[in-house]
This record gives C-alpha cells, sequence and structure tokens, in this order.
C-alpha cells in the first residue's frame, strides 16, 4: 500500500522520521555532538538499508526499504522514550567527566525498545506489500 506512493513522499517520510528521532536525541542526550552525529548516522543507516535490500535474493526495492527505514525509526524513538532521564543522566555525568565501569539500564527500557521496534518493522511490512 505504501510502497504505491510516489518516492518523493517515501523520501519525505523517511526524513520526517530522521528528523523526529534525532531531534528526540539531541534532547534526551545534551551535547553539541550529538546534533551532528544523530543524523549523520541515520542518513548512513537508511542508505546502507536501501543498500541491503539490493543485495537480497528478493531484491526489495528502495520503497520498501524506505518503509521500513521510516516505521523502524519511529519504533525506536518510541521505545527509546521511558529511559530517556536515565540517558540524560548518564549523558551529564559523561560530559562533567564522571566514568563508570557500567552503565545499567532496567531490562524493562531495554525489553520495550526492541519490541516497539520490532513491532513497528512488522507493522512496516505489512503496510508495505
Amino acid at each position: 500500500m505504501l510502497v504505491s506512493l510516489p518516492l518523493a513522499y517515501l523520501i519525505l517520510m523517511a526524513a520526517a522520521a530522521t528528523f523526529v528521532f534525532s531531534f528526540a536525541m539531541a534532547k534526551w542526550i545534551p551535547g553539541r555532538k550529538g546534533k551532528i552525529v544523530f543524523p549523520a548516522v541515520s542518513v548512513a543507516c537508511c542508505l546502507g538499508m536501501i543498500l541491503a535490500g539490493q543485495l537480497q535474493y528478493q531484491h526489495w526495492s528502495p520503497q520498501h526499504m524506505l518503509v521500513l527505514y521510516s516505521f523502524g525509526t519511529v519504533g525506536l524513538t518510541i521505545g527509546l522514550f521511558p529511559s530517556r532521564k536515565l540517558m540524560h543522566q548518564y549523558a551529564e555525568e559523561i560530559n562533567r567527566g564522571v566514568k563508570r565501569e557500567n552503565y545499567d539500564v532496567p531490562k524493562r527500557y531495554t525489553t520495550f525498545a526492541v519490541f516497539t521496534t520490532i513491532v513497528m518493522c512488522f507493522v512496516a511490512y505489512a503496510l508495505s506489500q
């Protein structure tokens, strides 16, 4: 269904997902580097997904991969929402120079992030058929 949209709309959808993810991460993890690193890594991941889709046996089209990227990125952003305060606290400690041996993250945060990302990827797959 979504794959039948014009490519420009899918690129716009991927750009919006990248913007939402980058904005959220820049807000949750303070520092100037994040404002450059998160968008750059997101764009590289998007291009990597398109390339990986072309190299697959099924030859997933760029439209399919843009839909998957958009939904996966939004799912990751939603999944990281509960751990935003913890990420902010750890980032501030690192910026102050405090080093820990372990940065403990409760399993429920990790489970929720993985679960929402997987669910959104399944939704993307269902909507791209």
